[in-house]
C-alpha cells in the first residue's frame, strides 16, 4: 500500500470517528452466517469507496472478524481481504464489474486446486448511508461522492449508518461444482452484483407513491366505480356524492409515508427504549431478511399486548435492515396529533367494522391490494385488538382474507405472512387492562391519555420480539387449497373461507411456537400456582431449574427463547423490578417470596403469555398427582380426551402422532428430575418431590375447572343452546372466582367458552342431528372430575341447582 493511501485512510478516520456511529446488521455475524474463522474471508463492497472500507474496518474489529485491511497468507500466496465490485456510481458513466475483481475472484478460485482443504468464504458487504426510498416524482437517490460530498454525507447520515453483512460464498463450493476458469469468476461479480442491487431494495424499499396519483388510480379502478355506482343509487345519493365519499374514505385510510419523519422517530425510539427497557431481545430475524432478498413480499402478523407493538417491531425491522411496513391501525388511534404522525410512520387507517358498508369495504381492500402491488410490506394484528388476558386472541380473518384475494390477482411477487410474538415484563396498558376487566369501560384513545402514559417512564425490565416460522402464502394455499386460482365468483367460494380460517388459525400457532420466556412470567407462574401466592426461596429456585430443564429437554418448538441466567439472578432482576408486586420477606426459618394480592390479577397477564408451553406438562403431573399410581394408558387415554379443548384454547401446534411422543417425554423427563418414579410401566409419585409435583399439576387447575362447569351444565340440560350453555358456564364461573377466590381474568371470559362450546361440536360430541352424545360427555366429565377437588365439584353442582331454580322461577 502506497504511503499516501495510508495518509488519506489515517485523515479520513478523524471525520468518521467523530461523526459516523455504525449499525451491523446482524450483531452476530460469526454465529448467525456460520462463519469459518480458521479458513481464509473476503469481503466484497459493492463499489470503490475508501470511506466504506474504513467502517467496514471498525465494524470487524469490533465484532470479531478477519481484520479487512490485512492480507490473507494462503501458503506462499498474499491476496487482499477486499474488493470492491465496480467502480460506483456516476451521473454520466455506467457501472461494470472491475476487471482487477474478477481477477482476484479467479485467483482465489485457482489456489483451490493445489489447496485440498482450503475453502474461501465471500462475504458481500453493504454500507448503507441513510435508507431514503426516494419518490415516484423525483430524481433517484444517488450516493455523493468527492471529498466535501462525503463530509456532507458523514454529518446528514453518520446517525444513520448500517454494514449488512451477507450470507457467505464458499469458493470451494463454487471450484467443486463449476471449475476454476476465468468465466466463473465473472459470474461470480455478476451474482454478487446483482445480490447488492436486491439488498439495498429490502433495506429501502419501493419508491414512496405520489399520493394523489395513487389515489386517482385506485378509485378509477373498475371494482370501485361499480361500488361507487351502486353507491350512487342509495336514497338522497348521487353519483358525484359517492364519488366524493370514496375520496374522502380513501384520506381517511391511506399512509402518507415520509423518510425525514421515520428518521426523526428513530431516534425518539432509541431514547424511549433506554427509558423504559433494560433491553429489547430480537430472535429470527435472519428469516426475514432471507425472504427480504429473495424479493417476497412480507406480511408481518404480530401479537398484539400494547400500543408499544406498532412502534417497537417498526423500530426492530428498520434495525435489522428492513423496510418498516405500512401498519394497519385502529381508527381510534387517529387523533390528533397522533393520527398525523402516525401515518407519516406508515400506518393506515381501518375502521372496527365494514359491515353494511360496501362502499369502505371495496375502497380498503383496493387500497390494501394497492400496497401488495407496489411491493410495500404490510403489518396488521390479526387479533383485532390488544389481549386483555395476556393469551392470543381468536383471529379476526377480515384482513388475511383481503391478502389471499390480493395474492389471487396476480401479484408476481410471492407473499410470505411472517408470524411475530411480542412480549414484555411490563405492559403499559396493564392496570388499564384489570380495571376493563372489572367491568370499567375502555377509555377513548387521546393525547391525554397517551400524557399520562409517557409520564409513568422508569425501568420496565425487557423486551422480547421472537420472529416465528414464515407462511409462504403460495405453497401454503397449493397444498392445502389446490383451487385457490380458480376466478372469484361474485358469492364468496367455500375453499376461500375455509383457507382463510386454516391460515388465520396456523398464524397464531405459529406465533406461540416462538414464544419468549422471562424471568417475569416464569416466575409470576410458579407463585400463581401456590394457594397463598408465596414459597419459600429454596423451593422457587428449585421450581425455576425444574421448568428451564423441562423446557431444554423436551422443548416445545426449536424457536421458543428460554432465559439463560442461573435462577437466583431470575429472581433478583424480578424483584428489583418496579410494581412487579413480587416481594421478598424474611421469618425466623428463612427467605419467602410472595405476590403481593393487588398485583396477583395483574401477574396472570404474564402467566398468559407463556402458558400454553407448560399445559401439557401440567396435564401430566396433574393425572399423576390425582391417582398417586398409574398406567401409562391411562395417561394417555386422558389425553386424548382433554387434549382437543386445549388445542383449541391455546393454539397448541402437536398433531395426533405427535402429542403421544410429547408426553412420552415429559414422563421422561419428570422421572429423571425425580419428580415421579417408575416402576413395572406404572408411574407414581415421589413423595420427597410431592410440592414440586404439584406446582407443576397447578397449571393446568382453571382451565380443567371450566371444562367441568360447562360438561356439567349439558348433561343436566342435555337440550340447552350453545348460546344458553355458554352463557350459564360463564355465569357458575363467575360465582366459583368468588367463592374460591380465583383471580384469573380469564376464568369468566366468555370467549373461551365459545370456543369449548365449538371443539366440542368438532369433536363429535354431537350427532348429525345435533343431539349431544350423552356417554361421551359423561365420558370426558368423569376423566375430568377425577383430576379436580371435591370442594370445586360441590361448588359447581351447588350453582348448577341455583341456575335450575332461579329458570324454574322465571317460568312460573
Amino acid at each position: 500500500m502506497s504511503s499516501f493511501m495510508k495518509l488519506y485512510r489515517k485523515l479520513l478516520n478523524l471525520p468518521l470517528s467523530v461523526l459516523v456511529k455504525s449499525h451491523p446488521i446482524p450483531t452476530e455475524p460469526t454465529i448467525e452466517l456460520e462463519l469459518n474463522l480458521q479458513q481464509p474471508i473476503i469481503y466484497i463492497l459493492p463499489y470503490t469507496s475508501q470511506t466504506d472500507l474504513l467502517i467496514l474496518q471498525k465494524n470487524c474489529l469490533t465484532l470479531n472478524l478477519p481484520d479487512p485491511l490485512e492480507n490473507n497468507q494462503i501458503g506462499e500466496h498474499s491476496l487482499p481481504r477486499y474488493a470492491f465490485l465496480d467502480e460506483g456510481r456516476r451521473f454520466f458513466k455506467s457501472k461494470k464489474i472491475k476487471s482487477e475483481t474478477e481477477s482476484l475472484f479467479y485467483r482465489y478460485l485457482d489456489l483451490h486446486s493445489s489447496s485440498p482443504n482450503l475453502n474461501v468464504q465471500v462475504v458481500p458487504v453493504s454500507v448503507l448511508w441513510g435508507r431514503a426510498p426516494g419518490k415516484e416524482k423525483g430524481l433517484p437517490v444517488l450516493r455523493l461522492l468527492g471529498p466535501f460530498q462525503r463530509i456532507i454525507t458523514m454529518l446528514w447520515f453518520g446517525r444513520d449508518n448500517f454494514v449488512r453483512f451477507s450470507q457467505a460464498v464458499s469458493l470451494r463450493d463454487m471450484k467443486e461444482n463449476h471449475g476454476t476458469d476465468e468465466a466463473i469468476a465473472q459470474k461470480l461479480s455478476r451474482v454478487a452484483k446483482i445480490h447488492f442491487a436486491k439488498q439495498r431494495y429490502s433495506a429501502t424499499g419501493p419508491r414512496l407513491p405520489d399520493r394523489q396519483a395513487m389515489f386517482n388510480k385506485i378509485l378509477q379502478s373498475p371494482i370501485i366505480l361499480d361500488a361507487i355506482e351502486e353507491e350512487s343509487k342509495k336514497p338522497k345519493n348521487s353519483l358525484e356524492k359517492a364519488q366524493k365519499e370514496a375520496e374522502k374514505m380513501l384520506n381517511e385510510i391511506a399512509a402518507h409515508v415520509r423518510h425525514e419523519s421515520l428518521r426523526t422517530i428513530d431516534r425518539v425510539l432509541g431514547w424511549l427504549w433506554n427509558k423504559l427497557y433494560q433491553g429489547i431481545n430480537v430472535q429470527y430475524a435472519e428469516r426475514v431478511r432471507k425472504l427480504a432478498l429473495e424479493g417476497h413480499e412480507l406480511v408481518y402478523v404480530p401479537s398484539h399486548r400494547s400500543h408499544m407493538d406498532y412502534l417497537l417491531l417498526s423500530y426492530i425491522l428498520y434495525h435489522q435492515g428492513l423496510v418498516p411496513p405500512h401498519i394497519a391501525a385502529g381508527i381510534n388511534l387517529n387523533f390528533w396529533p397522533a393520527g398525523p404522525l402516525f401515518r407519516s410512520w406508515g400506518a393506515f387507517f381501518i375502521r372496527r367494522t365494514f359491515k353494511g358498508n360496501r362502499l369502505y369495504a371495496t375502497v380498503f381492500r383496493e387500497y390494501l391490494a394497492e400496497l401488495f402491488y407496489r411491493g410495500y410490506s404490510v403489518e396488521y394484528f390479526i387479533e383485532g385488538g390488544r389481549s386483555r388476558t395476556g393469551r392470543l386472541l381468536e383471529p379476526k380473518t377480515g384482513m388475511m382474507s383481503m391478502t389471499i384475494q390480493a395474492l389471487q390477482r396476480g401479484l408476481t411477487r410471492p407473499i410470505s405472512i411472517v408470524p411475530v410474538y411480542i412480549g414484555y415484563e411490563h405492559v403499559l396498558e396493564v392496570d388499564t387492562y384489570a380495571k376493563e376487566l372489572r367491568g370499567a369501560a375502555k377509555e377513548k384513545e387521546n393525547a391525554g391519555l397517551v400524557l399520562r402514559v409517557i409520564k409513568k417512564l422508569r425501568n420496565l425490565g425487557q423486551g422480547f420480539v421472537n420472529f416465528g416460522e414464515p407462511i409462504q402464502l403460495n405453497n401454503y394455499l397449493n397444498l392445502h387449497f389446490p383451487d385457490w386460482k380458480s376466478p372469484l365468483d361474485l358469492d364468496r367460494p367455500k375453499w376461500l373461507s375455509d383457507a382463510v380460517e386454516s391460515l388465520s388459525h396456523q398464524v397464531m400457532v405459529n406465533i406461540n411456537n416462538a414464544a419468549a420466556v422471562n424471568a417475569k412470567n416464569l416466575i409470576g407462574s410458579i407463585l400463581l400456582a401456590t394457594r397463598q401466592r408465596s414459597v419459600t426461596k429454596e423451593q422457587l429456585i428449585e421450581q425455576i431449574s425444574s421448568y428451564i430443564d423441562l423446557f431444554k429437554a423436551v422443548p416445545y418448538t426449536q424457536y421458543v427463547t428460554l432465559p439463560t441466567e442461573p435462577p437466583e439472578e431470575l429472581l433478583e432482576h424480578v424483584l428489583t423490578l418496579p410494581r412487579s408486586g413480587v416481594i421478598s420477606e424474611t421469618d425466623n426459618f428463612g427467605e419467602i417470596i410472595r405476590l403481593d394480592r393487588q398485583s396477583a390479577i395483574l401477574m396472570t397477564y404474564y402467566r398468559n403469555n407463556i402458558q400454553h408451553l407448560f399445559v401439557l406438562p401440567s396435564l401430566v403431573a396433574s393425572i399423576i398427582l390425582h391417582h398417586e399410581v398409574v398406567s401409562k394408558d391411562l395417561i394417555m387415554q386422558s389425553v386424548k380426551y382433554i387434549y382437543p379443548f386445549l388445542k383449541a384454547e391455546l393454539f397448541l401446534h402437536f398433531e395426533k402422532k405427535q402429542i403421544y411422543e410429547y408426553i412420552e417425554a415429559i414422563l421422561t423427563e419428570f422421572i429423571r428430575q425425580n419428580l415421579i418414579q417408575n416402576e413395572s410401566e406404572m408411574f407414581l409419585i415421589n413423595r420427597h418431590r410431592l410440592r414440586a409435583l404439584q406446582l407443576h399439576a397447578a397449571g393446568i387447575r382453571e382451565l380443567l375447572q371450566r371444562y367441568y362447569i360447562s360438561l356439567s351444565i349439558l348433561l343436566e340440560q342435555p337440550e340447552i343452546s350453545r348460546n344458553d350453555l355458554e352463557k350459564e358456564s360463564r355465569s357458575v364461573a363467575q360465582r366459583m372466582s368468588v367463592l374460591h377466590g380465583i383471580n384469573a381474568p380469564e376464568f369468566f371470559d366468555k370467549a373461551l367458552f365459545t370456543t369449548f362450546s365449538k371443539t366440542l361440536r368438532e369433536q363429535d360430541y354431537f350427532n348429525n342431528e345435533g343431539n349431544v352424545i350423552l356417554s361421551k360427555v359423561e365420558d370426558t366429565k368423569l376423566l375430568i372430575q377425577g383430576l379436580i377437588s371435591l370442594e370445586i365439584q360441590q361448588t359447581v353442582q351447588g350453582a348448577i341447582v341455583k341456575l335450575d331454580e332461579i329458570e324454574k322461577t322465571k317460568k312460573n
